[in-house]
């Protein structure tokens, strides 16, 4: 996106990569945090249990059956929050990891990984205002041996509703719109956290002791 602010710390402008970005660097967050006595320790547990948190959710993914619709669609939105909980965080606190094992990957996986963790944060804002959870997900047929949650599909769905935002909000919201029409539409929604979980796992894995 095409923005522009101060670090808080150093004062420098720099182009946000996240729509709440206060800082230009990581080493401008870890110092504005110890002038204002953060507690590392407390975030890093923090970190760790929403780790937990997002592997179990998304065990649970591949394991449960959709027979009870009520479930699955709350177990769906559960994915969606801890999944964009853990990317934030580890952006926030470990942006240096978070780059260098995005880097690994070829540019069409780093355009993909992008786009889908875009189009998650979109599903996460969208779900708590007009459109709910369950219109983004499309539920497969019931065909034998397929009764499982992780072989739905995400569905297109229409633009946001933004007039309650400021312009600024509004680009960024309509950014990860796109993201998730390109990136979530159609494809199953295993794919796309099996995906989504694996990269923030590599980074986990590189990042917390």
């Amino acid at each position: 996106m095409a923005d522009a602010r101060n670090c808080e710390h150093c004062g420098v402008a720099f182009a946000p990569r996240r729509e709440h970005a206060r800082f230009c660097s990581v080493r401008c967050r870890v110092a504005w945090n110890r002038a204002h006595s953060a507690d590392p320790a407390a975030e890093m547990s923090a970190l760790e249990w929403s780790l937990i948190a997002m592997r179990d959710v998304n065990d649970r993914l591949f394991r449960v059956r959709a027979s009870d619709r009520a479930r699955a669609f709350a177990l769906v939105g559960e994915a969606v929050w801890w999944v964009t909980i853990v990317d934030a965080t580890l952006v926030r606190h470990h942006l240096d990891v978070y780059d260098a094992v995005l880097a690994d990957y070829n540019p069409a996986e780093r355009r993909l990984i992008d786009g889908t963790l875009a189009g998650l944060r979109f599903v996460r804002n969208q779900m708590g205002h007009d459109i709910d959870h369950v219109s983004f997900v499309r539920p497969g047929q019931r065909t034998p041996g397929d009764h499982r949650i992780c072989a739905w599909t995400w569905q297109q769905v229409p633009e946001p509703e933004l007039a309650f935002l400021e312009q600024r909000g509004k680009d960024w919201e309509m950014t990860r719109y796109q993201a998730y029409q390109a990136h979530l539409a159609g494809r199953p929604i295993g794919d796309v956290f099996g995906q989504a979980v694996s990269f923030l796992n590599r980074i986990a894995a590189k990042a917390v002791p």
